[in-house]
């Protein structure tokens, strides 16, 4: 092993002697590679002398750029923004979302909570009591301050300027290609666009910048670990990670890239034989806490206060379990329900499975298979979802006026639904989805069927008492096994096609496994005229519980989120449309006395930055070919250079872009704008490498050639700030702007 040639490659021998003549030329190489840079005033100062006001501008650069930059950020951000009166696009869903935080109503969305939260926050702050309902495309009322709800929210897209002008400079990039990648994020037009509303995406950019931004800083104290600013940088980036996550789940595309970080750093720790096994481990721990526990805790954090403050009854309670629902204020669940089921009670069953919905069953049949009577399981409350207790077929026909008969462990029962008389019912025929499970269907009625309508209850567990021998409301969680086929009913997390009205598919799993928590169920509301009503709602929902169950109901509703084949979505569009700007987005109605908002990027910034993903593959093969050919032009500083502000936002990109190419769920326009901020970034990166011998020759020709960059990144804002601020009158007006037939700015 040489020690002393650690920067050796192909054709060195050991000992110093060449084997083979390396293409390196005498001269002095031109290609700029190195990356520690004299300060650019002092190459100002080694050119030309300049006033003392330019050198006093240039000194003060870092305060005055960033400022200058931040101030027309919120310009763009923020003129006119009050200008349309309605509620337009997702204003719909994020600002009633807010409206259920003010009248602390619990409700259900497949986003977590921190952002609609922040929403909330601004209809406090602007005096709004949550009444009004955010129908898309109504006029919003007098009384609610719509303009200061919408600044609030612009705000975090404004703040995303300055954190790309530092995330620049701790990427290392020169002054030019600092100002370049402000530049790109302040005048990118999609970006001004979607900051202007009640939407998410303002506040999941500000979080996605932050990270990157913390990270990067992070990244340049390696040489003082465990510093106090090192220490603080860990924990910010930890804090920003939880932040973003708890926005919107896209926020874990940007965790993947700090955690493909961290593994590689604590990798190249680990190979370091001078490092100490006590400091290894310290910073393996430091990581561990600062990444991983802190985004955590802040994601728990969020849900926390979520359930803090939703603390009314509302129209997300069913996704929740029968236990939370029961300690909503204002609920019917487990309200007056008797405490103990007997035969004859009439009530609904809750799979207490995490995002479980109520059996249900309706009229429609399976198309395929028996093509008997549905059943699901159902979100939404309604008769549908109500079944009977009745005595087995072997057992003497139930009479209201019989003597009370309590089922429990180990009792063989039929349910019979309320609504069409039909017995629950599995036979040996594979279930429409789940092809290795047993169909269920309701069959027959309370006097035709047969022992395929029999179930037998296992209880697993009762919150309230050891007392098996009774089903008690809420309490107690059992378990059905079909008596016939020894299989068990079973709702997991599989929706049923559009002809099932893509509700969850109810299934009779062949396999026996208790801890199976989709195979729970429980009573949820229970009616029985001859039994006295019960409060089965003093017992609590652990938070834990709660916390994991939500999660996994929204993990279930985003897996919902296809494109139904029988409809045409206008808005919707495809992953390979957004890199190459294909399609814009309407953000409302298109009529002339409409103020017309049109989701559309800035043709440089986007163009521009997709270009430089592809330079940036080829500028890698480019030196891999070379090096492997016995160049050495790249000295540790340039690799590290390449690696760390070119790899990483390229790494950025494709973490944030690629699962949208294997995502089954419906997709729109903005669902690129997190990974086009490091395709923004590879862009400087490129620009800032290429340039280089440029710089070093001749300052003055590098300004010249970023000052045109500059200048059509900015014309082009302005060329298009109409889709920002708004388009009055006829669209026609606009017809200029639309390049492409794609592009929908006029009719």
């Amino acid at each position: 092993m040489a020690v002393g040639h650690a920067g050796q490659t192909t054709g060195t021998a050991q000992g110093g002697q060449v084997l083979r003549r390396r293409n390196v030329p005498e001269q002095r190489r031109s290609n700029g590679s190195a990356t520690q840079h004299p300060p650019d005033e002092d190459r100002k100062k080694s050119q030309m002398p300049r006033s003392s006001v330019l050198r006093t501008l240039d000194e003060w650069e870092f305060l005055i750029a960033p400022l200058l930059f931040t101030l027309v950020s919120f310009f763009t951000r923020m003129y006119k923004i009050g200008l349309s009166n309605i509620v337009t696009w997702d204003e719909a869903h994020f600002g009633k979302f807010g409206s259920h935080y003010l009248k602390r109503e619990f409700y259900f969305d497949v986003h977590p909570p921190l952002g609609k939260m922040l929403v909330g926050l601004s209809g406090y702050m602007a005096g709004y009591n949550g009444s009004f309902e955010f129908k898309s495309g109504e006029t919003y009322p007098e009384e609610l301050n719509y303009t200061f709800m919408r600044l609030f929210n612009s705000t975090f897209g404004a703040l995303c300027v300055p954190l790309a002008y530092y995330t620049a400079q701790e990427l290392n990039f020169r002054r030019s290609t600092v100002w370049l990648v402000t530049l790109m994020v302040l005048c990118e037009n999609s970006y001004a666009t979607i900051s202007r509303f009640i939407l998410l995406d303002s506040m999941l950019l500000f979080f996605t910048f932050t990270t990157v931004l913390c990270w990067a800083r992070f990244h340049r104290l390696q040489k003082q670990s465990f510093s106090v600013e090192w220490f603080s940088w860990l924990f910010l980036t930890g804090i920003s990670i939880g932040c973003v996550t708890s926005v919107k789940w896209v926020g874990l595309f940007c965790t993947a890239l700090v955690g493909l970080y961290t593994a590689e750093d604590l990798w190249n720790k680990f190979g370091d034989l001078g490092m100490p096994k006590t400091t290894l481990a310290s910073h393996l721990v430091t990581r561990v806490a600062g990444l991983i526990v802190v985004p955590c805790l802040v994601y728990m954090f969020s849900f926390w206060v979520h359930f803090l403050v939703l603390e009314n009854s509302g129209p997300g309670d069913a996704q929740m379990s029968s236990l939370f629902q029961a300690n909503l204020r204002g609920t019917e669940v487990g309200k007056d329900s008797p405490l103990e089921v007997a035969y004859g009670s009439r009530a609904t069953i809750k799979n207490m499975g995490y995002g479980g919905g109520l059996l249900h069953s309706h009229v429609q049949t399976y198309p395929e298979g028996s093509q008997q009577q549905q059943v699901t399981c159902y979100h939404h409350k309604d008769a549908n979802n109500d079944w009977f207790f009745y005595p087995n077929r072997n057992e003497p026909t139930y009479q209201p006026d019989s003597p009370l008969i309590f089922p429990g462990d180990k009792t063989v029962i039929r349910l019979i639904h309320s609504q069409t008389g039909r017995n629950l019912h599995s036979h040996a025929v594979s279930a429409p989805v789940t092809k290795g499970d047993y169909e269920v269907s309701s069959y027959g009625n309370t006097t035709v069927g047969d022992e395929k309508d029999h179930w037998t209850v296992e209880v697993v567990s009762d919150a309230a008492s050891r007392d098996r021998s009774k089903i008690r409301t809420l309490t107690t969680a059992f378990r059905l096994k079909h008596t016939a086929l020894g299989c068990y009913l079973r709702a997991g997390t599989v929706n049923l096609p559009q002809w099932g009205f893509k509700q969850i598919e109810v299934t009779c799993v062949k396999q026996n496994n208790p801890r199976d928590v989709y195979t729970h169920w429980n009573v949820e509301a229970h009616w029985n005229e001859r039994l006295p009503a019960g409060d089965p709602g003093s017992y609590k929902s652990p938070f834990f519980r709660d916390f994991i169950h939500l999660n996994v109901a929204m993990m279930t509703s985003n897996n919902a989120l296809v494109p139904d084949p029988d409809k045409q979505d206008d808005l919707a569009s495809h992953f390979w449309q957004w890199p190459i700007l294909h399609v814009g987005l309407r953000m409302c109605g298109w009529d002339d006395h409409i103020v017309k908002y049109f989701l559309l990027g800035n043709p440089a910034v986007y163009w521009g930055s997709t270009v430089s993903l592809f330079v940036f593959g080829g500028l890698v093969a480019w030196y891999l070919i070379r090096w492997q050919r016995g160049y050495d032009e790249l000295k540790p500083a340039d690799v590290d250079y390449i690696h760390y502000s070119g790899f990483y936002p390229v790494a950025g990109w494709f973490l944030h872009y690629l699962p949208f190419v294997a995502m089954a769920r419906v997709t729109y326009v903005h669902h690129y704008y997190p990974a086009l901020y490091f395709a923004i970034l590879t862009a400087g990166f490129i620009l800032d490498w290429m340039t280089r011998p440029l710089a070093r020759r001749d300052r003055r020709a590098e300004w010249a050639v970023y000052g045109l960059v500059y200048a059509i990144v900015i014309g082009l804002f302005v060329l298009f700030r109409a889709v920002v601020f708004g388009m009055e009158g006829k669209n026609q007006q606009w017809r200029h702007l639309k390049w492409f037939d794609t592009w929908r700015i006029s009719d």
